[in-house]
C-alpha cells in the first residue's frame, strides 16, 4: 500500500483498490495474483508491484508499462554492529531469503543465519525482543516504511548481490488497454526500466524461482551497464560470482549473457541442487 500511494501521487493522484494475498509461503506469485486478476477483471487500471515480486513470465494479456525512479537496491543490516567484520562470532541473523543466507553463510560461516518471517514491523519487533541479534532487509523497504534509521549499514553489491528488481517498483496495465500503458509510461525513469529489463532476462533465462539463492544487480552509468550476479547453495558452502559490463542499449542481452556465464561455470546445476534442499 505504501507503494502505491507512491505511485499514485507520481500520477497525479488515482483510487487505490486494494488486492488480497493469495497463496501460500513459498508461492511467489502470492505477491502479485491478486493485483494481476484486478488488471485482468478490468476493476483496476494499472497494477503496483515490487519488482523483485513479479514473476518473470507473465501472463500476455497483461504488461510492464513502466518502472519509476528506483530506491537503492541494497541490502540492509539491521543491528547494533557498524560493519559486517564487526559482527560477533555466532551471531543470529533473521532472514527468511535463500539469497540472503547463502551469501551471508558464503561471507562468515560462523553465523547463525534463522528463518524469520514476517512484514517488517513484524521483523523488527522480533529483532527487539531479542529473537535474533540482526536482520537483514531490503533498505528501499525500510525507507518506504520510514525506518530508514534502522539501518546500520549498507551491504555492497559485491558482497550480497541483490535479487533481480529489488528497489524497483514494477507498474503493470492490460496489453491492450494503450491508456494505461501510456500512464505509466509517463511516470517510468529510463534508467531502472534498463536496470529492470537486464535483470529479468537473467533470471528467466536461468529458470530461476524463489527457491532459487540467485542475486542479479544491473547499474547503470551513462551509455555503460554493469551486472553483478551470485548464485549458490543456502549453506553458503558452493557458489559463484560474476560481473559482466557492456553497453545499456542491449540490457536484454547483457542478461542472458551473465545468464549464459554463469551456466558455463556451473550454475544452472547449483541452483537446481539449492531448489531440491529448499
Amino acid at each position: 500500500m505504501a507503494q502505491a500511494h507512491e505511485v499514485a501521487g507520481l500520477l497525479g493522484g488515482a483510487e487505490l483498490v486494494e488486492a488480497a494475498v493469495d497463496g501460500a509461503r513459498g508461492d511467489k506469485s502470492r505477491f502479485t495474483r491478486g493485483v494481476e486478476q484486478l488488471l485482468l477483471d478490468g476493476d483496476a487500471e494499472i497494477g503496483v508491484h515490487s519488482a523483485k515480486d513479479l514473476p518473470s513470465a507473465i501472463v500476455p494479456e497483461l504488461a510492464i508499462g513502466g518502472v519509476p525512479v528506483r530506491e537503492d537496491a541494497a541490502d540492509a543490516w539491521v543491528g547494533k554492529d557498524g560493519s559486517l567484520d564487526a559482527v560477533p562470532e555466532g551471531a543470529r541473523v533473521g532472514t527468511a531469503s535463500l539469497r540472503r543466507r547463502a551469501q551471508l553463510l558464503a561471507l562468515r560461516p560462523d553465523l547463525d543465519v534463522r528463518e524469520l518471517h514476517g512484514n517488517v514491523d513484524t521483523r523488527l519487533r522480533k529483532l527487539g525482543d531479542g529473537e535474533v541479534d540482526a536482520l537483514v532487509l531490503a533498505a528501499a523497504g525500510l525507507r518506504r516504511l520510514g525506518r530508514e534509521g534502522e539501518i546500520s549499514f549498507l551491504l555492497e553489491p559485491g558482497e550480497m548481490t541483490p535479487a533481480a528488481g529489488q528497489g524497483a517498483l514494477a507498474l503493470q496495465a492490460r496489453s491492450d488497454d494503450e491508456a494505461s500503458r501510456a500512464a505509466a509510461a509517463s511516470v517510468s525513469d529510463e534508467t531502472a526500466l534498463v536496470e529492470v529489463t537486464a535483470e529479468r532476462a537473467a533470471v528467466a533465462a536461468l529458470d530461476a524461482s524463489c527457491n532459487t539463492p540467485l542475486g542479479i544487480h544491473a547499474r547503470r552509468d551513462g551509455e555503460r551497464l554493469e551486472i553483478e550476479a551470485f548464485a549458490g547453495l543456502p549453506d553458503g558452502s558452493e557458489w559463484v560470482r560474476d560481473r559482466l559490463d557492456g553497453s545499456s542499449e542491449h540490457a536484454l542481452e547483457l542478461g542472458e549473457q551473465v545468464a549464459d556465464r554463469l551456466k558455463a561455470v556451473g550454475a544452472d546445476e547449483l541452483l537446481r541442487r539449492a531448489e531440491a534442499m529448499a
